[in-house]
């Protein structure tokens, strides 16, 4: 087991400053300078690009018996990646082992380097020095030598503060964990070095003639519902169209529609109708076409943002992925001439979770049937054995709402507008699944009460959670479905990543990657077969499948929630669809 102890080739501490090179923030890094401080001895280099260029290595050891330090590392291997330097072995990540170590607590600072620093009650540079270098870097030079000399002293200041940090944090990280943390981040960098190909064309139109058509796309679409009145929706004319069409809507406590984006997200997965409304209104009130990050090299590229969702997932800009905004931008992900995409999702992963961890044999029988929600239906005696998705399609929807119901912490009466049922029907069919999957509840239960008396939850593989300020019952259930997801993943794009898979992008349950056609296939099968991997390391064996679905070039990558707008759309800025 390693620890800061025994790497005999040395701990290095490093620090990049950079630049996006380029026109646009989507554009791999460019190198400025860098920094590297041996800990703890304190022996520290500098390197201005110029001689960071020459190199064709680090210029300290990397191999398996050496400790790369970094703060929110996947930017320093970025920048590896850029000067084409072989990646370090081993590397800890103080963000992450901060993240982790402070996870579900209020921080008054923050979780960045600064926050982490005052959190520990350490000596660094002042925030608005800091925001004038990076300003000073980032106008991308040419710098006077005094503006060198003084992004060099910057620079080494953070390796200063990275220094000071570890020698805090050292006893408190979770070894060899740790270690397993940052081999994520090398993966998250390799990513974020691939991105996602962007019909760039189709793009500039969008861009262009965003403001213009946006009355035309409502004339459009309103045309079906009639809820408009110039840019205005009008609920009152949403309630009349739910009406008459009897769609069931969920109300506040008030006894007013639930407007809010997430009930029609969730609505339009029962309600297709539902699906053009929902994506006209979300795009008109908060896209922003022109923060979409592409770079020159027409690659959709952001910061992942990876262990900053409070289940450990990713979280990246929903204004600048392209997975952010509104599903009908999906639209514009098309790989490039002689290439292939391909999205892997985990089937029904959240369903697999819980029957793995809670040991519920009759759920586990479930999932492993091929279809936990027909299979639901048969162990709770509501159809009959020889029961097909053709031949009672109508239970087999009201018992998959109901368990995606229980893994979203739904009350009765929310479930009763998704079935459109009474709400006795809802209470029933909860009833169903507690009969059907004792097990599954008794555990559960036992989530909550150790998040209530032991004030900590973990994941499979260590990621952490103070839960004693956390009184919402539905988020402590739901946490370790989400948090180990959150694992599966990481651990399938460091294994993917390893075997030289070439990932555009994660994304919660699932994986985008791409391949020339005549490798595409087997690209897809190692794909699989380590996402099925991944799935056993932290279900302690239990396997799940996966689905996929192809693009080859010239298609594009589609969803077919937003396929409607996305064809409305394209219509009118003249693009072949």
């Amino acid at each position: 087991m390693m620890s800061p102890l025994n790497f005999p080739d040395g701990i290095y501490l490093v620090d990049f400053e950079f630049h996006q090179g380029g026109k646009s923030e989507g554009n791999p890094p460019v190198p400025v300078c860098m920094v590297v401080r041996e800990w703890p001895s304190g022996r520290t280099c500098r390197h201005w690009q110029v001689d960071l260029q020459r190199m064709t290595s680090a210029p300290f050891p990397t191999g398996k018996e050496a400790l790369f330090v970094a703060y929110y590392a996947s930017a320093e291997l970025d920048c590896f990646h850029a000067l084409g330097w072989p990646p370090p072995a081993n590397v800890l990540d103080l963000f992450v082992e901060f993240r982790w170590l402070t996870n579900g607590m209020r921080l008054a600072h923050g979780s960045g380097l600064l926050g982490a620093l005052m959190h520990y009650g350490l000596r660094s540079i002042g925030g608005e020095q800091k925001d004038a270098m990076r300003d000073l870097i980032l106008t991308g030079g040419p710098w006077s030598p005094a503006e060198e000399l003084a992004i060099l002293d910057y620079c080494a200041a953070d390796v200063v503060a990275l220094d000071n940090l570890l020698t805090a944090m050292q006893d408190q990280i979770d070894w060899p964990r740790a270690l397993l943390r940052g081999r994520y981040m090398q993966a998250v960098s390799r990513i974020q070095m691939v991105g996602v190909p962007i019909d760039t064309e189709a793009l500039g139109k969008l861009q262009t003639h965003w403001l213009a058509i946006q009355d035309q796309l409502i004339a459009d679409i309103d045309s079906e519902y009639g809820v408009y009145d110039g840019r205005s929706f009008k609920i009152k004319r949403w309630e009349s169209y739910l009406v008459a069409n009897g769609i069931p809507w969920p109300r506040l406590e008030s006894g007013q529609l639930d407007m809010c984006d997430g009930t029609f997200r969730e609505m339009a997965r029962t309600y297709v109708e539902v699906a053009p409304i929902r994506e006209l209104r979300s795009a008109l009130s908060g896209m922003r076409l022109a923060n979409l990050q592409v770079g020159d090299d027409e690659r959709n590229r952001c910061l992942l943002s990876p262990f900053r969702a409070r289940t450990g997932r990713n979280q990246p800009s929903n204004s600048k992925f392209i997975f952010g905004p509104s599903v009908w931008l999906r639209g514009l992900i098309q790989p490039p001439p002689g290439w292939g995409l391909a999205y892997v999702d985990w089937s029904q992963q959240e369903f697999g979770i819980a029957a793995a961890l809670s040991g519920d044999e009759a759920m586990q029988e479930a999932y492993r049937s091929g279809d936990p929600y027909l299979a639901f239906a048969m162990q709770a005696g509501a159809v009959p054995s020889t029961a097909t998705k053709q031949t009672h399609a109508n239970e087999r929807e009201q018992f998959k709402a109901c368990v995606l119901a229980v893994q979203y912490g739904m009350g009765e009466d929310s479930l009763a507008a998704r079935v459109n049922q009474p709400v006795a029907r809802a209470r029933q069919l909860l009833d169903l699944h507690r009969r059907a999957y004792r097990r599954f509840w008794e555990w559960s239960d036992k989530v909550v009460d150790e998040a209530v008396l032991g004030g900590r939850l973990w994941a499979a593989l260590g990621w952490q959670i103070d839960t004693r300020r956390e009184l919402n019952i539905r988020s402590l259930r739901n946490f370790p479905m989400q948090a180990n997801g959150a694992e599966m993943l990481r651990v399938a794009c460091i294994l993917l990543t390893e075997a030289g898979v070439r990932v555009c992008a994660p994304i919660h349950d699932a994986v985008l990657i791409e391949a020339t056609l005549n490798e595409l296939d087997q690209a897809v099968a190692t794909t699989q077969s380590l996402m099925q991997e991944a799935s056993e390391i932290v279900l302690n064996g239990f396997t799940l499948r996966s689905d996929v679905k192809k693009v080859h070039y010239p298609d594009r990558y589609m969803d077919p929630r937003g396929d409607i707008m996305w064809q409305k759309v394209m219509r009118l800025v003249g693009v072949s669809h």
